[in-house]
């Protein structure tokens, strides 16, 4: 499944491109989009679990309009998977993931500390930041002890259900 922000930036390139219809399938999942004057509109199921390749309905000039698109992906896929990859080499460590969808908050308030940094010491119990997700500030708590590694996110940035924000050497 495609994240939200991968989502946008499909959006947007539709947006700006010839395209007026663009559907896309991959291992069970679909995303149909279909622009018409001024609006786009998006819709995302669940389909069967055959993958399949991307289907494309448009004008004459869609081949054309997507090359570009897919130029622009390559960068930011590229960057993601250089930053992933050292990440996910020592399997000892253990994330601290976002249960939910909402903006990241290192601090309790902006003129406070942050609750953890990298080489804190953190217990079961420890709370490691905030998430906020409608107006509602969330706690997240380490849930293992031991000391705070990395730090995977920036202060105020959009995370994701099951995002990782911190590695955690595991005592």
């Amino acid at each position: 499944m495609l994240k939200i922000q991968e989502i946008r930036e499909i959006i947007k390139l539709i947006d700006q491109s010839n395209i007026d219809e663009f559907t896309y399938e991959n291992e069970g999942s679909k995303i149909k989009m279909k622009k018409h004057a001024e609006q786009t509109v998006v819709s995302t199921q669940l389909a069967a679990p055959a993958p399949q390749a991307v289907q494309q309905q448009a004008p004459q000039a869609a081949p054309m309009a997507q090359a570009p698109a897919q130029q622009a992906q390559t960068p930011a896929a590229e960057a993601k998977q250089e930053t992933a990859a050292p990440k996910q080499e020592d399997p000892n460590l253990h994330k601290i993931t976002s249960p939910m969808v909402g903006t990241f908050y290192a601090s309790p308030s902006p003129d406070q500390a942050a609750y953890v940094q990298e080489g804190s010491k953190v217990g079961e119990n420890s709370v490691v930041c905030i998430v906020e997700a409608m107006k509602l500030f969330n706690e997240i708590e380490a849930e293992v002890k031991g000391e705070i590694v990395e730090v995977l996110v920036d202060n105020g940035q959009l995370v994701e259900y099951g995002q990782p924000l911190f590695l955690v050497k595991t005592i």
